[in-house]
């Protein structure tokens, strides 16, 4: 049995270092709109996201005999790529703003990860209520694109925030079942998840909050 003390330091570690992997790449290459431009049309924003899938699905799939390098190589290389994407943000929302959401994002994420941390419940049967959720989401935003519903747009960001909110105390109770999977990779996997949540909550959140860049 893993023991707490010792695991989610480890975990809040590299989640740290994976959101600080993808904010610096996003911001220093927002200084450069051209090669953003570039990166993010056509061809090669397709890629990005099939490498993220890609790099996802690896990354659950090989958990169990995967190596500790093996994962910091995977997760750091998700969390470069995301960071690629998220140059758009800093081009199209003020910095202040950006700061202002990501500490809202810290804070809420704090209060449902020590819930997810305290909690004595069994929150198994959550898996499934969750994964139906995010799936209603992502198909009605598909929708929605074609549909352009401003009303509904609203919606389905306040239901992405409770379901990423329901993921991060899930996450943090999981973190332990996944380092006593793999003791080397599981933490790292756990991070990953909650890297996952954090992400999907500050792009919802930054979607009512955010303030657009003037410049």
């Amino acid at each position: 049995m893993t023991n707490k003390k010792e695991l989610y330091p480890k975990v809040f570690t590299w989640l740290f270092v994976g959101l600080l992997v993808t904010f610096i790449t996003g911001y220093a290459l927002s200084l450069n709109f051209g090669l953003v431009s570039d990166l993010l049309t056509g061809g090669s924003y397709f890629l990005l996201v099939v490498v993220e899938f890609a790099i996802a699905i690896f990354f659950s799939v090989r958990l169990s005999k995967m190596s500790k390098l093996t994962a910091m190589i995977c997760y750091l290389l998700y969390s470069f790529i995301t960071g690629i994407t998220f140059s758009t943000i800093f081009v199209v929302f003020a910095l202040e703003s950006i700061m202002l959401v990501f500490a809202v994002t810290s804070i809420t994420f704090g209060i449902f990860a020590l819930i997810g941390y305290t909690t004595k419940k069994d929150l198994s049967s959550w898996a499934t209520f969750l994964l139906m959720a995010l799936l209603g989401v992502v198909v009605t935003s598909i929708i929605n694109i074609f549909l352009q519903i401003p009303t509904l747009d609203f919606v389905i960001t306040l239901i992405s925030i409770v379901v990423f909110i329901g993921y991060i105390i899930y996450d943090m109770k999981r973190v332990e079942f996944l380092a006593d999977f793999n003791e080397e990779s599981g933490p790292i996997y756990g991070a990953f998840q909650l890297y996952l949540d954090f992400i999907n909550l500050f792009l919802d959140l930054l979607k009512l909050l955010g303030k657009a860049n003037d410049n």
